[in-house]
């Protein structure tokens, strides 16, 4: 009798070291101290010396992530400095040729187009140098408390142009709302969302974006008459590239959305659609009231 109980509380206290260790361990682990030590298989359990080794591993793949993230933005870094040169170089000695004297017709469309490519290959660069920065978590948002007002009357002047063009009317209803976000981020979210409507929007069509508040949340809501979004590629649209089918015959790269919805879910935030095909599209964008 005496016997099985010393063995019980011998047990429980060989369990609660135990215990205590792996707690030990894990603590460490997350406080990014853990180092490795020598055990003995016969003093602890192989639970213990498992969980010992997988801790070593990960923590050996975090810091050869951390210099994969650091040789990706000196990688992203390079390439933004060395095409920005060449490319502004293009540009300039295209519009220097534009303006000679006695070009012929031919030759103008040719240089008009050495522009327009550049410009697409300038715009496909700083593309997938964001990207980069993007996934790699080079780029960092500052939230703050800003007015989504001014957030949308500063998009809705950008593109001003690009709706008279079309002969689009925009309408913007917004009251004094504020929400946490980061200002340049969130403006260039919002702006590819909206660039987008303009331009899957016909002529002649119209756009509304405004705003709502709740509780915990602002939603911006932007609303097109434009082509509509199929149902099987609501979630497609914001994978980065994609390119539907349906709008071949439009400009783009298929990065726009990808962006956007980056930029937000930075900021804890996120962004849903509605459409309905040949009818239109829904793009909603919830922002944290609060911190």
């Amino acid at each position: 009798m005496l016997f099985s109980v010393s063995l019980v509380v011998w047990y429980r206290l060989s369990m609660r070291r135990t215990i205590r260790r792996l707690t030990q361990m894990v603590d460490c682990a997350i406080e990014g101290n853990f180092k490795e030590s020598k055990y003995d298989e016969s003093a602890i359990s192989a639970l213990e010396t498992k969980l010992s080794r997988y801790i070593g591993q990960f923590q050996t793949r975090e810091r050869n992530l951390a210099t994969e993230k650091n040789r990706l933005k000196s990688l992203v870094s390079d390439i933004s400095h060395q095409t920005k040169t060449p490319l502004s170089n293009i540009l300039l000695y295209s519009q220097l040729l534009k303006e000679q004297p006695h070009l012929s017709n031919d030759c103008a469309e040719m240089v008009d187009q050495i522009a327009l490519q550049s410009e697409k290959l300038q715009f496909l660069i700083h593309a997938l140098v964001k990207t980069s920065r993007l996934e790699a978590g080079i780029i960092s948002v500052s939230p703050k408390k800003e007015s989504i007002a001014d957030l949308l009357v500063s998009v809705c002047e950008d593109v001003k142009q690009q709706v008279e063009a079309k002969k689009i009317q925009i309408q913007l209803s917004c009251d004094c709302l504020e929400a946490v976000f980061d200002r340049k981020w969130t403006t260039e979210a919002i702006h590819n969302i909206v660039d987008n409507a303009i331009k899957y929007t016909p002529i002649g069509g119209s756009i509304s974006v405004s705003a709502v508040s709740y509780e915990l949340f602002c939603r911006i809501d932007i609303n097109d008459t434009g082509i509509g979004i199929a149902e099987y590629e609501s979630n497609e649209i914001f994978q980065r590239f994609y390119r539907s089918s349906a709008v071949g015959a439009y400009e783009g790269v298929g990065i726009g959305l990808y962006l956007a919805r980056e930029m937000i879910m930075a900021q804890g935030g996120y962004i849903k659609v509605n459409s309905t095909l040949h009818q239109g599209s829904a793009f909603s964008v919830f922002l944290p009231s609060t911190k």
